[in-house]
């Protein structure tokens, strides 16, 4: 009885007594970004040493992932849109020593120095040299016909847009001017963030009509999904991953038809667009499925809308933004 009576008071005293608030766990700090060459350079040779290598038969991505770390990607026939022949990539983790960072796995091993990528594999060595890729479509001139959204200048077209000191449009803000039918260039730059993973790393995002994203992300090197650099966030992965490494100019030209309605509002076709990310197409006249979760405009509806550069706490930044109406 002694016990059982113990055992009630107990209870009781722990029934009254003030109930303690758990302390939030501190939110981890944010991983270091960089926004020019100068910048990284500064902490470390890693920013060199990321990027896209190739051969006559081979290319690669070597993905920079913070504390002497790195990713080797290799493509059989060429780096993605320039002669990968859409086999099975190749993927090795490697350690920087000094400033050359070693690849290995259990058959095969590779180098990384002085700008080339040394393979070695069945007794021969494979070299492939970095190379720095530009989008065709780089620094395209408006057309006659075109509505310039943002040449550097001002952000007059924009709700509340804000210059950086280099010059460049910040993300965050969304067009004046609403959009039904239409064809639209813009050139986007990714900082160096090499410690941030997935939705983390140098993350913004381009709507169409406010409803639909097209993905802004570093994504270099990776799977190349619909969350991902150039997927269509909700609808579909991009036909290939061509994000370029961070710290290089980007660009996205995309025509756009607006999805169809009757005159009681239902829809009667899907919006359609095809995507050419560094001139490459990474959609062709592909039907949209639905508005993005998370845009401005939650449904599809007959009425325009603008495009929206997503703030996503990450300094990506865009230049040379115009638009033809069709």
């Amino acid at each position: 009885m002694r016990l059982l009576a113990l055992l009630l008071a107990t209870t009781l005293f722990a029934a009254d007594a003030p109930k303690t608030k758990t302390p939030a766990a501190p939110k981890p700090p944010e991983p270091p970004v960089y926004l020019t060459e100068a910048e990284a350079a500064a902490v470390g040779p890693d920013h060199k040493l990321q990027g896209e290598y190739a051969n006559a038969k081979f290319g690669a991505n070597v993905i920079a992932l913070g504390n002497d770390q790195f990713q080797l990607v290799l493509f059989k026939g060429g780096l993605p849109g320039a002669g990968w022949d859409a086999s099975p990539k190749i993927e090795v983790a490697g350690k920087r020593d000094g400033d050359a960072v070693k690849f290995e796995d259990k058959i095969d091993s590779a180098t990384l120095a002085d700008g080339k990528l040394i393979i070695k594999s069945l007794g021969k060595d494979l070299a492939l040299n970095r190379i720095v890729r530009r989008s065709p479509t780089e620094g395209l001139a408006a057309p006659k016909d075109a509505t310039v959204l943002f040449d550097g200048k001002n952000a007059d077209a924009f709700v509340d847009g804000k210059i950086d000191p280099r010059g460049f449009l910040e993300a965050n803000t969304k067009t004046k001017q609403a959009f039904t039918d239409f064809k639209l260039h813009l050139e986007f730059f990714l900082p160096f963030k090499p410690l941030g993973r997935g939705q983390g790393r140098a993350n913004s995002g381009l709507y169409l009509q406010h409803r639909y994203e097209v993905q802004v992300l570093d994504s270099f090197g990776l799977k190349g999904l619909d969350n991902e650099c150039g997927g269509i966030y909700k609808n579909a992965a991009p036909k290939v991953n061509m994000c370029f490494p961070p710290l290089q100019w980007q660009t996205y030209d995309v025509d756009f038809t607006a999805a169809k309605f009757d005159k009681d509002g239902k829809k009667t076709a899907n919006a359609v667009v095809t995507v050419r990310h560094n001139g490459v197409v990474v959609h062709d006249g592909l039907e949209l499925k639905g508005a993005t979760p998370g845009g401005g405009f939650k449904t599809e509806v007959p009425a325009p809308g603008p495009f929206y550069l997503q703030g996503h706490g990450n300094p990506v930044v865009y230049r040379n933004i115009w638009v033809v109406a069709k």
